[in-house]
């Protein structure tokens, strides 16, 4: 089949909406909000090319871009986040991009730094070092996958004469572990390793941490004085529907100070050039159109239908656990699963996560076909001597009946 001529899409759009919808039931093994739609924005995201090139804190020659929205996208994040006036940030494309960019940051201001992160950090940070030729050092993790900090002492002493280059991560990918962020920040100090840049993958658990109320919020923020940078995702929680992450710095980072093409009139500062304009239209409708409080109310629901799903899964036999302010719910990898539920895992632990889609009567639907996959009943089966007879020709002449 060819794209020389026309052809009517339709169906196949008609057939992609029905194999999302199909799946949705089922699919609660990964992270992606999609309670929030966004119909009032359909002109401008049908109609209209939207390209945030270059900084967001200068408008360049072109006129189609909505960086306005996007520094105040960065501003509500920043402001969750506790970061002072001296904040710098952008809209990325994903979360993999924005630790890049704080990678490369501290690669330009250290070039003989080491990267540190842990076995359960997101995969991409090791393959993020080995693009940037960085030395990476994985830092072992507790049994719910929270970075080792006696681990990383013994590892940062080693190393001591080298900046580091520290990748901390709020939500692991499979049981939403929190790095101890102070404790981090800590074993730095005690080793007098003052060169360091220490980077927060915030993409699962940022925002929904930032929510809570302060005294229940583990530190994942820049009230912890030694944290450069935080990168979190849109998609995740806030509903975009399209892949997005808000970076933010405490202080602009060195590609602040780029000077600005020629050609499109903008400081070269991002990790791509043409950027889309209208993930800023979809954050700024979800943060500021719905609100913060609406936000901390989803925040709410998606941590009670966690703990219905744990206590749940615990009623029939399932070693479940979560972390207090996981929407994840992990346990030890099942012989099987039940058909049609995606429920992934890494072979020692699956998990599934309660976005703010996701319903009790979904739970109650899982909970139900494991149940009854696992306390199937097997047929009767007929005494060996009596299946020998009822196959064996003329059994009853033979028999003397």
């Amino acid at each position: 089949m060819t794209a020389d001529t026309a052809r009517d899409l339709r169906p196949l759009w008609t057939a992609l909406l029905g194999q999302a919808a199909e799946h949705a039931r089922t699919n609660i093994g990964y992270p992606g909000a999609t309670d929030i739609t966004h119909q009032q924005l359909a002109d401008l995201m049908t109609g209209v090319l939207l390209n945030n090139i270059g900084s967001p804190y200068d408008g360049g020659h072109g006129r189609n871009h909505t960086k306005d929205l996007e520094v105040e996208v960065v501003n509500i994040v920043a402001d969750l986040f506790n970061a002072p006036a001296t904040r710098w940030g952008y809209v990325t494309g994903g979360s993999t991009e924005g630790t890049e960019h704080a990678l490369l940051d501290a690669r330009r201001r250290f070039p003989d730094a080491v990267v540190y992160t842990s076995a359960s950090a997101h995969y991409k940070v090791g393959e993020l070092a080995d693009k940037l030729m960085m030395p990476l050092v994985v830092i072992g993790t507790d049994e719910h996958g929270r970075m080792d900090i006696a681990d990383l002492y013994a590892e940062l002493a080693r190393r001591r004469d080298r900046a580091a280059a520290i990748v901390a991560t709020a939500g692991t990918t499979i049981t939403e572990a929190v790095d101890d962020i102070p404790a981090i920040v800590a074993a730095c100090e005690r080793l007098s390793i003052t060169r360091r840049r220490i980077h927060i993958d915030a993409a699962l658990s940022g925002l929904p941490l930032a929510l809570v109320p302060e005294d229940e919020t583990p530190l994942v923020d820049f009230s912890v004085p030694g944290v450069t940078s935080i990168i979190t995702s849109g998609h995740k929680f806030l509903s975009t529907l399209t892949p997005c992450g808000v970076l933010i710095y405490r202080d602009p980072p060195n590609a602040a100070t780029t000077a600005a093409v020629s050609y499109t009139g903008t400081a070269n500062v991002t990790i791509g050039g043409s950027r889309s304009g209208h993930s800023t239209l979809l954050l700024y409708a979800s943060l500021a159109g719905l609100g913060l409080d609406a936000h901390r109310q989803r925040v709410r629901a998606c941590r009670q239908t966690a703990e219905y799903a744990c206590q749940r899964l615990r009623g029939i036999g399932v070693d479940a656990c979560r972390h207090p302010h996981g929407f994840t719910v992990y346990f030890p990898s099942p012989p099987r699963l039940p058909e049609r539920w995606i429920i992934p895992g890494d072979g020692r632990y699956h998990r599934l996560i309660c976005m703010p889609q996701v319903t009790r009567d979904q739970i109650d639907e899982l909970v139900e076909a494991w149940s009854r996959m696992v306390h199937r009943v097997p047929a009767p089966r007929r005494s060996l001597a009596r299946r020998l007879l009822s196959a064996a020709p003329n059994a009853q002449s033979r028999t003397g009946g």
